[in-house]
């Protein structure tokens, strides 16, 4: 099992959304605990600089991206985004 790490901005982003939307996103984050890696709505970024980047979908809505430290047992949300800003960062890679 992994320990799941927010850094600042996401949980600065988690702050200023509606509280429902809230629930849904860190419940999906939690479910990272149990099995971070690809599948189903989990996906592996092909960037070409370390670390390897994944991201999570959750609903249609928004995109999540954490690190897996997998000596650690750790997976770190770094951000957390509506699915339009999303594209614009996959663009910027």
């Amino acid at each position: 099992m992994f320990s799941i790490v927010i850094e600042k901005r996401a949980r600065e982003y988690l702050g200023k959304i509606q509280k429902k939307t809230r629930r849904i996103l860190v419940d999906k984050i939690l479910e990272l605990q149990h099995d971070p890696y690809p599948g189903g709505n989990k996906e592996r970024l092909d960037y070409p600089h370390p670390p390897v980047v994944y991201r999570l979908h959750v609903s249609r809505s928004f995109t999540v991206f954490y690190i897996i430290i997998e000596d650690e047992h750790i997976v770190r949300v770094e951000k957390i985004m509506t699915i339009e800003q999303a594209h614009k960062e996959y663009r910027r890679r």
